[in-house]
């Protein structure tokens, strides 16, 4: 296939990497410049809309919004072309998406993905993608060669977006709880790492216990995901959450305690330093 990209971060370049390992041509849009091998830059966001699909990793819906609505991107799109965005979006601006591919003719899937740079370096993300099926079905080869496994969230692209914020809210919540949780078995003479093995090994041992516990028990806070994006992705969370009219008060506390993270002064740090606040070891 004939992929566009927008936006080279480090998913998106390990993205890129793997997209050109599996044998498609891609070409890319960075606003930031740079160039990776095998990959063909192109000099604007609209040439990257000229193949089979273009997949969007931008940082924020400001920025999605500033790189291909403001500038009428889509008007110019190459007919059949299929869009996905595969960032953390919000619900609200998802829906604004699918209302303006509408109106392009543009076919719009919304793929956000769990994983950390060393996962989508791997192939390994887990794509939670949502659109129209003929649009899914055309772009099963480029899922493929980026991920380990596709969720279908069904035919309509919110409902992934929304999946993903829920995801990220609930592992801000595991990381809040195992700071929580160090702080009563610590301060009674139990060591973190003696601790963590514990639960790993009894009633928590999905990926995110065990990436963050070893941040926690290690004292370790190397930007893998920063904080100060965790933040965003709970204030996208807390904005569905006015959406239904319902108070979400776990969502409430964790949001609060990410922005004291990151009024810190750790915004740039993993997200998991929140547990550095809480256990009060800085």
């Amino acid at each position: 296939m004939e992929i566009g990209m927008i936006g080279l971060g480090a998913m998106g370049q390990a993205m890129a990497r793997n997209l050109v390992r599996a044998g498609h041509r891609v070409k890319a849009w960075n606003r930031s410049g740079g160039s990776i091998d095998g990959v063909t830059m192109v000099a604007s966001p609209e040439e990257a809309f000229q193949g089979d699909a273009v997949l969007t990793m931008l940082s924020d819906d400001d920025v999605i919004r500033s790189v291909l609505l403001d500038s009428a991107v889509l008007s110019r799109a190459r007919p059949g072309v299929v869009h996905i965005v595969m960032a953390t979006i919000s619900v609200s601006f998802a829906r604004e998406l699918v209302a303006q591919h509408a109106a392009n003719g543009v076919a719009y899937i919304s793929a956000p993905v769990l994983g950390r740079p060393d996962v989508a370096a791997a192939g390994e993300l887990n794509v939670l993608a949502a659109g129209a099926p003929q649009a899914m079905e055309k772009v099963r080869p480029l899922f493929d060669a980026i991920s380990k496994r596709v969720w279908d969230m069904g035919a309509e692209p919110p409902t992934a977006n929304a999946a993903k914020v829920a995801c990220n809210m609930m592992i801000a919540m595991a990381i809040e709880a195992m700071a929580e949780a160090v702080v009563l078995t610590e301060s009674n003479g139990l060591p973190r790492a003696q601790f963590f093995d514990l639960i790993l090994n009894t009633l928590f041992g999905s990926r995110s216990y065990q990436v963050y516990s070893a941040n926690i028990a290690g004292n370790h806070y190397d930007p893998g995901f920063k904080a100060s994006l965790g933040l965003k992705d709970l204030r996208l969370a807390s904005e569905a959450a006015a959406d239904t009219g319902r108070t979400l008060p776990m969502l409430a506390a964790v949001h609060d305690r990410m922005a004291e993270t990151v009024a810190a002064g750790m915004g740039s740090r993993d997200w998991s330093a929140m547990a550095d606040l809480t256990i009060g070891t800085r």
